[in-house]
């Protein structure tokens, strides 16, 4: 793409970014990230976006999941391991379900900026800027700590490669092999809280033991015990973006160094708008978060603007409405994207339709409405003769009481035990694995469908 250059977002309306009030200090920044090798490199987006394509055809199933806000604070090896052991879990279930390779792309090592939904907050009487992640400000309520701060991209970029290189170890060195993720599983279904769901966890136990009779084990086939793991995060600070954007020197195309996948939120998809016009000329895979105010027509222009030539895979549609509004919504997007002919890979993000305030005052999610969207997105789906080719979560590997509901039930009560997020609500690590069972469910009726249809 000649005409476009990795600075032109600067000539465009910029919204829900920072305004640093030094802009020597800015610069400098932005110079030296600019040394900085890529977090990401452009084999690898190329491969996520063959991966993405296959899920569009049918062929493959995203799961997508991570941290709301990356912390600097609560950042750690730990925390880390405990996220991609649930989205492993996650992921061998889901494989179950759906009969197809599942694609897993976390939130992690760049999701640390976050839109929000006021520029400013009061408490007590004192309005400050709102809290925008910690790779712009600090969270705690002060106007110092509320002052955009540039030199914190320099510290989420090493937050970020320390992610990646700990990601890649995890990938590679064993602690995917999958008679070890099962055991887990086998664990959480060992409860009798869950019991229901142990007919499945043995099914896929005699999968395991039926290929190791059969001579495969991660003995003797790498793909057992090695798995592909993918980064993702909302492009938001374009700052940050544009001093990690690289040329590809094997196809001259500019590549997102920042992490494999980046989405545009709900909130700063303007087709005219700064974060469309960067996100149309990088590489990778995009994401494009939908929402209820998404009209078709908008939606036509963002497709030939982020997808010209009509790419698989290129194009990730994330619907998130909010429960019971799918079926009002979802259609007639669906329809916009039949008559461009488009290319795309449709995908659920139930959770950030579904928060509300409980009545102990904290923002919560119950796990029933992100049941709900699910599966009222499956069914629109099947409905239009449509493919669901994933779905989008906020969850983390933590013990946390953030959402409520699931099956070891989380009460308006219990939010205030272990509530550590900084923004939106996650799901723990029960609730998350209890979801890909129930998600699982859903694949296995639509693919028995989509069996009976094509013997008729």
């Amino acid at each position: 793409m000649s005409e476009w250059q990795k600075s032109n977002w600067r000539a465009k309306p910029r919204v829900q970014m920072p305004d640093y009030t030094d802009p020597d200090a800015l610069s400098q920044v932005e110079a030296q990230l600019s040394k900085y090798p890529p977090l990401v490199f452009a084999g690898e987006a190329r491969r996520l976006k063959r991966h993405l394509g296959a899920a569009g055809r049918g062929e493959a199933f995203l799961l997508q999941g991570g941290d709301c806000a990356e912390s600097f604070e609560q950042f750690s090896a730990d925390g880390i391991r405990d996220t991609f052991k649930v989205m492993l879990q996650m992921a061998m279930v889901l494989t179950y379900g759906a009969k197809v390779p599942v694609i897993k792309v976390g939130r992690m090592a760049g999701q640390f900026a976050k839109p929000r939904s006021a520029p400013t907050e009061v408490v007590n009487g004192v309005e400050l800027p709102s809290y925008r992640g910690d790779i712009i400000n600090e969270l705690a309520f002060t106007p110092e700590a509320r002052i955009p701060d540039p030199r914190k991209m320099l510290q989420a970029y090493t937050q970020a490669a320390a992610t990646l290189n700990l990601l890649r170890a995890f990938s590679t060195g064993g602690f995917a092999d999958m008679s070890r993720v099962h055991s887990w599983t086998l664990g959480f279904t060992n409860d009798q809280d869950v019991q229901k769901y142990s007919e499945i966890a043995d099914r896929i136990q005699d999968t395991i033991d039926f290929m190791g009779a059969a001579g495969i084990t991660a003995d003797t086939t790498h793909e057992f015990s090695t798995v592909e793991f993918y980064t993702s995060h909302e492009g938001l600070l374009l700052e940050y973006e544009e001093a990690l954007t690289r040329l590809d020197s094997t196809s001259g195309n500019w590549l997102a160094g920042s992490g494999h996948m980046i989405w545009i939120g709900d909130r700063t998809r303007q087709p005219d708008g700064a974060h469309v016009e960067y996100c149309r000329g990088v590489l990778n895979p995009i994401g494009l978060k939908c929402g209820p105010t998404t009209t078709a027509e908008d939606l036509k222009v963002l497709m030939a603007k982020l997808n010209p030539d009509n790419e698989e895979g290129k194009l990730t549609l994330i619907a998130r409405f909010g429960a019971g509004k799918a079926g009002e919504h979802l259609p007639r997007l669906i329809q916009a994207v039949r008559e461009e002919g488009a290319k795309v890979t449709w995908v659920c993000d139930p959770m950030h339709g579904n928060t509300i305030k409980s009545a102990s005052g904290y923002k919560t999610r119950p796990f029933d409405l992100v049941l709900r969207e699910v599966r009222d997105f499956f069914a629109v789906h099947q409905a239009e003769g449509t493919i669901p080719g994933g779905v989008h979560f906020e969850m983390t590997g933590q013990d946390v009481t953030e959402c409520t509901g699931g099956v070891r039930a989380v009460t308006d009560e219990d939010l205030s035990d272990r509530y550590h997020t900084a923004c939106d609500p996650r799901l723990n690590a029960s609730q998350s694995l209890e979801l890909a069972f129930l998600v699982a469910e859903e694949l296995s009726k639509l693919r028995n469908t989509q069996r009976r249809r094509a013997a008729v």
